[in-house]
């Protein structure tokens, strides 16, 4: 007689935990006619790393520029370390505790190290209109930052156009922990990188969240998914359909639900 006993459902992350340091609730922003988000909602948990994939056009990148202050949505709430908030700019994001390391870098080739860690952010000194760059201050800081995350990069004086993909990914991973950060977001932080690079930022990553960091990591690489991230979420047509805890779901379920060949948790609309 075959077994007809039902495998156990895994088990789903809608239920928004104590330690959820971001929730994301039925955000919906158009772009015309063009509806980019749907009412999508999520939530992302203290010192955790918490994935978002999905195919191309299913709202990732819309929905990170949310929480981090790019485009404001339509409707719906984003709330943040235990308050609601409605970023209007980057910068209220950033100043809030959000870093967001770009899939473009957002590095000045011809700055050097230390200068694109305090980009918009100089260290000056003196009263009134008689204020200075104080440069001894950001170089040792930038020192400080570059060695407490033994990251591989040369001097902070070097320029960032002689250091390699893996070193500026570096930089700006850096960059976006070193300013008492409580949320990284990442988009696609290895895709142009090779092994071994990848394999540096990777460790980084998992660095990061062993000091308290709560990461947001967007990744097309299921693999790296799998083995740094505690949980998932899958955006198809502009919402998340499904969110697993990681170690209970596989690559398999993942993409799945990314073609929609497995029913997603949240109806999702027609495109």
């Amino acid at each position: 007689m075959s077994d007809t006993t039902a495998a156990p459902a895994v088990p789903l992350i809608h239920d928004v935990p104590a330690d959820a340091i971001l929730t994301v609730e039925d955000a919906a922003i158009a772009f015309g006619q063009v509806r980019a988000l749907k009412g999508a909602s999520m939530h992302a948990r203290r010192g955790e790393v918490t994935a978002i994939v999905g195919d191309n056009g299913a709202g990732k990148s819309t929905l990170i520029r949310c929480i981090s202050g790019v485009h404001a949505p339509d409707s719906g709430r984003i709330t943040f370390d235990g308050h609601e908030v409605e970023f209007k700019t980057p910068h209220a994001a950033r100043d809030a505790g959000i870093e967001t390391v770009h899939q473009n870098l957002a590095l000045v080739e011809d700055l050097t190290v230390w200068q694109n860690l305090f980009l918009n952010r100089e260290i000056v000194r003196g009263v009134g209109p008689l204020r200075l760059l104080d440069r001894r201050a950001m170089r040792s800081r930038a020192d400080e930052m570059v060695s407490s995350l033994a990251v591989n990069v040369p001097a902070v004086g070097s320029r960032v156009r002689r250091l390699s993909g893996g070193q500026r990914q570096a930089v700006s991973i850096c960059r976006a922990a070193g300013f008492a950060s409580k949320l990284i977001i990442m988009d696609e932080p290895t895709a142009a990188l090779g092994v071994q690079e990848t394999a540096r930022v990777e460790e980084l990553i998992t660095r990061l969240k062993s000091e308290g960091h709560a990461i947001l990591l967007i990744s097309h690489n299921f693999a790296q998914v799998l083995r740094l991230s505690d949980a998932v979420w899958v955006m198809r047509a502009g919402r998340c359909v499904a969110g697993r805890r990681t170690a209970q779901t596989d690559g398999d379920e993942i993409v799945g639900l990314i073609t929609g060949a497995r029913a997603g948790d949240i109806p999702v609309e027609a495109a």
